[in-house]
């Protein structure tokens, strides 16, 4: 197989084009090719709108094409390493415990289960399908589920997000959680596309029969189960007390792999409790900055706009400030909505979703600020930051009249210093419904007054992300967790047998990459020698 890349096309061409584009570049007859298969697929719009393809050719005598083509952009295709789960071993006598069925926790318990280590997984909030009946209810009347909601759940935060799928680092794990994604119902394009995303409608499908594979493997999955403490020994682990569905009960347990997720606000509460060491972390918090879908689809892609060959459009942006503060894209939603991410009373919470399709009139991101812990309150007390959010969401809860209305105002009135009446050309999607308002009345100094300075700045880089009619949402305080629990080489903390993980541990960054740490923690767990018995 050879492996050409950078075929350009532009977004009209088809799969005829695709080969002959190959064909030409191989300097081969079209008919020479016996087969081609897209390896990876991406759209270039700075300049003329194009997509980009990296494609394997079978053809004859490859030797040969290659000394004829002489092209940078042709080699011989080399299988890359594949990744392998650790080797099975005898199931222990106390089979360990994964406490979270987010993406770290969902991967820890696979490897574990596929090792023969038959796992307990504790979650506690419901199973997706309950879970999303939750949530809708949620949007829909303004009650809120405090065990089973945006946060809290089977699939963790992610499970209501735009399920993306790319990270900045390269790890063969990668590879394993994409194809094992696919394999339970994600579609296909994830392989293949330069930033895949799953879309929410797709990760709840593959959620339900990813969790009949670790049933099948003899994890125990166990629902509306939330770790509620820690028997310690010398030390070690000896034990959790886990609160169930009938009730508290003590679970013997020496290895936990801890993914609370970064909204798990009562766990953190417990560890600081019993001595688990952690600190405070740099974080952001923001607003989410709502767009028209076809406004940005026309500044990037030009005359392309709308064009069926073409997904719909993002963006990545950043800028740094005089002042040495910093305001950034994150988690951007094309064709999404801004959606009510509450888990606690009276706290207004903005997270933003898209479906696979993602076909929804509105493009939103969240608008972040840099916050480090000399901003709320030093590095003392380890759970400070979580109280700064906890001050910004109740703050914006009064500020949306109660309900879990979310206040929002349009970009021209925040830069002009009034409050909003209504809106404008962009219709906000944020459910059980906003308040038009100022957000300066919920908003720190520091975090409104980079935002309006940002603004401006960003727009330079899209047209029209400053428009006067684009809507701001507040508050968006949990795009990561202000606390990080550290852990040594073993991949445990402080406490023996303690394995944390995941984004809300402080060790990830978005779904991939808490999937790929909770691998990392199982297999660590299972190289490590067994513990003499207490």
């Amino acid at each position: 197989m050879l492996r050409i890349e950078s075929i350009k096309l532009p977004p009209e061409a088809g799969a005829a084009e695709l080969i002959g584009q190959a064909a030409r570049i191989l300097r081969v007859r079209e008919k020479d090719i016996l087969s081609l298969r897209v390896v990876r697929r991406s759209v270039d719009a700075r300049e003329d709108v194009r997509l980009v393809y990296t494609a394997e050719a079978a053809v004859a005598d490859e030797a040969a094409v290659l000394r004829r083509c002489r092209s940078r952009h042709v080699s011989r295709a080399v299988p890359g390493p594949v990744y392998t789960p650790p080797e099975t071993r005898p199931a222990p006598e106390l089979p360990p415990v994964v406490a979270g069925a987010g993406p770290a926790g969902l991967f820890a318990a696979l490897v574990l289960a596929l090792a023969g280590q038959r796992p307990i997984l504790l979650e506690r909030g419901r199973p997706v399908e309950q879970r999303a009946a939750d949530v809708e209810r949620f949007w829909s009347t303004g009650e809120l589920d405090l065990t089973s909601n945006v946060q809290f759940g089977e699939g963790g935060a992610g499970a209501f997000s735009d399920g993306k799928l790319n990270t900045g680092t390269k790890d063969l794990r990668h590879r394993f959680i994409l194809e094992t994604l696919v394999s339970c119902g994600a579609p296909e394009d994830i392989l293949i596309d330069a930033k895949p995303h799953v879309g929410t409608d797709y990760l709840h499908i593959a959620l339900v029969n990813l969790r009949g594979r670790l049933l099948e493997l003899g994890a125990d999955i166990r629902f509306g189960s939330r770790l509620a403490d820690l028997d310690i020994r010398g030390g070690a682990l000896a034990g959790i007390t886990v609160d169930g569905p009938d009730g508290p009960y003590p679970l013997p347990c020496r290895q936990l792999v801890l993914c609370p997720g970064h909204s798990a606000r009562d766990t953190f509460a417990m560890l600081r409790a019993r001595g688990v060491a952690m600190e405070a972390k740099p974080f952001a918090v923001g607003v989410r900055i709502e767009h028209r879908q076809s406004d940005c689809d026309a500044a990037q892609y030009r005359q392309y706009a709308g064009h069926p060959g073409l997904p719909a459009s993002t963006y990545k942006l950043s800028c740094h400030l005089p002042d040495g503060r910093a305001a950034y894209s994150f988690c951007v939603c094309p064709g999404g909505q801004v959606v009510a991410a509450a888990s606690e009373a009276e706290r207004v919470v903005t997270n933003g979703m898209s479906e696979f399709a993602r076909d929804r009139e509105n493009i939103n991101g969240a608008l972040l600020v840099n916050v480090t812990p000399e901003d709320y309150g030093g590095t003392a007390d380890p759970l400070a930051g979580i109280a700064f959010q906890r001050k910004l969401e109740s703050a914006a809860y009064a500020l949306g009249g109660g309900g879990y209305r979310a206040p929002a105002q349009r970009v021209g009135d925040f830069l002009a210093g009034r409050p909003s009446a209504g809106p404008g050309r962009v219709t906000p999607s944020y459910r059980p419904g906003v308040t038009w308002t100022d957000l300066r009345q919920c908003l720190p100094d520091f975090v409104a007054d980079t935002i309006a300075a940002a603004l401006p700045l960003l727009g330079r880089k899209l047209r029209g992300y400053d428009h006067p009619d684009a809507v701001l949402t507040a508050v968006e305080s949990r795009s990561s967790s202000p606390v990080r629990i550290p852990r040594d080489e073993t991949y445990q903390s402080s406490l023996r047998g303690l394995y944390p993980c995941g984004e809300g541990a402080g060790y990830a960054g978005g779904i991939l990459s808490a999937a790929a740490d909770g691998m990392r923690c199982a297999e660590r767990l299972i190289q490590g020698k067994e513990r003499d018995p207490l």
